[in-house]
């Protein structure tokens, strides 16, 4: 029996909207990284893309645990000597919390052409608004990833 390799052609793709409210940072991330991949389906093959399209909203009420948000720093350096720069998550999350969840959700991806391919079938939105109605994505069962409460 030949190993079965999905094509292109045959990949159906389904849009899930995942509300992060009260959802804690990195089971949220796990999860959408999962559904970029495409680990879900019975036909995954980690050498094409065969995940399905990710909406997150709510991105701005997102949970960090254990003090990290005032612990843990995004870095990013201009490419000058001494350009390092940290911000901490806490900062980040009230200036910019699409970047917070984009950023983690990136570290679970591959980092190739095929994980850009990926990372570019997700959206985050801080708010509950979004502008994919036309797409008629279904809401997504968050009841297995734990909240905080």
């Amino acid at each position: 029996m030949a190993t079965y390799a999905p094509k292109p052609a045959e990949i159906v793709r389904k849009w899930h909207v995942i509300d992060a409210d009260g959802l804690v940072l990195g089971r949220l991330a796990t999860e959408c990284a999962r559904l970029l991949r495409g680990k879900h389906q019975p036909f995954f093959a980690p050498n094409c893309d065969t995940g399905d399209h990710v909406i997150v909203i709510n991105a701005a009420k997102i949970v960090m645990t254990s003090n990290k948000a005032s612990q843990k720093f995004a870095y990013r350096h201009s490419g000058y000597p001494g350009g390092l720069r940290q911000t901490s998550y806490a900062d980040l999350l009230e200036t910019n919390p699409v970047s917070v969840v984009e950023r983690a959700i990136r570290g679970m991806i591959p980092k190739n052409t095929l994980g850009r391919q990926q990372l570019a079938k997700l959206k985050v939105y801080a708010g509950s608004d979004h502008p994919h109605d036309a797409q008629q994505p279904t809401d997504y069962d968050t009841s297995s990833i734990r909240r905080v409460s």
